[in-house]
């Protein structure tokens, strides 16, 4: 029986004749052209493209928008960071351009697997580059906490002296592998007795293969909260993380790293951080620090006791930390420091601090005749703006760190900083010798409506400083007879030479509006 004829398929090919009667032939030739210069080609050239279903614009129009970087990238950093994954689904071409935007800051909650999840490193490595902020969090939590390591056989504490485990062990065939915590048994101990956050915590190669991805990285950020739940006297799941992460910073290749930020941290938490004193540290380490420009510090208050090993405790940390800042003050322009909770001492100048000081009766010693005593004095050699808060000095200090860096210091910032001994009159009377006198500080009072407010019920004000070029004018065309030698633009750093006066100079300066003069100065506010 002949089996029935099936029509013939449609032509996929179009005739010149139904060409010729397509009035869009010619559009769609040049916009085929135009297609070449997209990287993928993935975006439908057609006379006619609807954008979200909503308006519609020519894809020639589209093309020289999007191609335009200064146009496309001012696009992308205006828009909110929940669209952007959604952008990225569009086309490939989309996906490159909005991923820099997208994984500018990214903030990673270290878990067992944050570092050693093969799907986590390879997506790192498609994003890394585009990282510029990375925050590194890791809270004070039940899970961090480790308990004593006990001897099973014995019921006895075993001590554990822990040494960072740079590189992976290569097995060789026919020897045993070396056992990443010294010993074999100490590392059955503690892969029995240790939760796995402790065990990745610990697994520094995993750190320095993850850092080592973040090739264009400027800020580093690290955040431990929760020390009200952590012990005073015993380490935690976070301090060998933070080991981890100082070893991978100083071999992973980031040359572009110049902020670091630590809100909050533990008082204990910078002898981990330190490159010097830390473990696993090496003559070298302190290289990638030295690169450190903006530093801030959060950290947490020192506790206040009466037991003697508190307060042993409370001075080793503060030691730790005149190291630390020692450390990294020659590259330092700008630093930040807050105590969190109560105030504590100044951390520039702990060198002046009482508890800092040796006692009387070992400073007489024949045996201690000689030795250097107390910290070595900070400085910033580079220092233009410093913020200090939730503090508690004396006025000496305050005026002796404004005299040392009087020559770098653009702007100082002191918030709720209690005086324990003298008065802000006193704190600030490097300004007046440095000034030739006085007169520079009463006619800011009088006719800039108090700048500098020192509060009738004792209570600190906020102090900014040095003041700006503008001011320097002001001045000298106010009281010119009365300046001595010493003026501001000295203290500057500027020579008078280079300064234009203008023949109108206190007209200029207090005239164009209440804005020229917010952005000379902050005002105080009463508290």
């Amino acid at each position: 029986m002949p089996s029935p004829s099936r029509p013939a398929p449609p032509s996929l090919k179009r005739s010149m004749s139904e060409e010729s009667h397509s009035s869009y032939a010619s559009a769609a030739t040049t916009a085929s052209r135009s297609s070449s210069k997209l990287l993928f080609g993935e975006i439908p050239l057609t006379p006619a493209t609807t954008v979200d279903g909503r308006c519609k614009t020519s894809a020639s129009a589209f093309l020289r928008f999007w191609l335009n970087d200064s146009c496309r990238d001012n696009l992308l950093a205006h828009m909110e960071t929940e669209d952007l994954p959604n952008t990225r689904l569009v086309c490939h071409d989309f996906a490159s351009r909005a991923a820099p935007f997208l994984f500018e800051n990214v903030t990673v909650t270290f878990r067992p697997s944050s570092f050693t999840k093969p799907a986590r490193i390879e997506a790192l490595n498609r994003i890394g580059r585009h990282i510029k902020t990375f925050t590194f969090h890791m809270p004070h939590t039940s899970e961090t906490l480790l308990p004593p390591i006990i001897d099973p056989q014995t019921g006895e504490e075993k001590q554990f002296l822990y040494e960072p485990q740079l590189q992976i062990p290569q097995h060789v065939q026919g020897r045993e592998k070396t056992p990443k915590y010294g010993t074999a048994e100490m590392t059955n101990l503690l892969i029995a007795q240790y939760p796995p956050l402790f065990h990745a915590a610990t697994n520094v190669p995993a750190f320095v293969a993850a850092f080592s991805e973040l090739i264009n990285l400027t800020h580093l950020k690290i955040s431990c909260p929760g020390y009200d739940n952590a012990p005073r006297h015993r380490r935690t799941v976070v301090d060998y993380a933070l080991i981890s992460l100082r070893i991978a910073v100083e071999r992973a290749p980031m040359y572009s790293l110049h902020a670091l930020s630590l809100h909050p941290l533990h008082p204990g938490g910078l002898l981990y951080l330190h490159p010097m004193h830390g473990f696993g540290s090496t003559p070298s380490s302190a290289k990638r620090w030295t690169q450190i420009r903006h530093l801030s510090i959060c950290m947490e208050s020192l506790p206040n006791s009466t037991s003697s090993r508190t307060r042993m405790q409370s001075l080793e940390h503060l030691r730790i930390l005149h190291a630390y800042l020692r450390t990294l003050s020659r590259g330092i322009t700008r630093l930040f420091f807050r105590w969190k909770g109560a105030r504590g001492p100044s951390p520039l100048s702990l060198d002046k601090e009482p508890c800092m000081l040796p006692i009387e009766e070992e400073c007489m010693h024949p045996s201690m005749r000689g030795q250097v005593r107390g910290p070595r004095p900070l400085r910033f050699s580079r220092l233009r703006h410093m913020e200090l808060e939730n503090a508690i000095m004396d006025s000496v200090q305050i005026a002796d760190f404004i005299h040392k860096h009087r020559r770098t210091l653009v702007e100082f910032s002191f918030e709720d900083v209690k005086i324990r001994q003298g008065n802000w009159d006193e704190a600030l009377e490097p300004l007046t010798k440095m000034a030739g006198n006085d007169r520079w500080r009463r006619t800011q009072e009088e006719v800039m409506d108090v700048p500098i407010v020192l509060s009738p019920i004792g209570v600190e004000p906020r102090i900014m400083g040095p003041l700006l070029e503008e001011v320097d004018l002001a001045i000298d065309e106010i009281s010119r007879e009365d300046r001595g030698a010493h003026s501001l633009s000295r203290w500057l750093g500027k020579p008078k030479s280079t300064l234009k006066k203008s023949p109108n100079v206190k007209e200029s300066f207090w005239g164009g509006g209440g804005d020229h003069v917010k952005r000379l100065l902050k005002f105080s506010s009463w508290k």
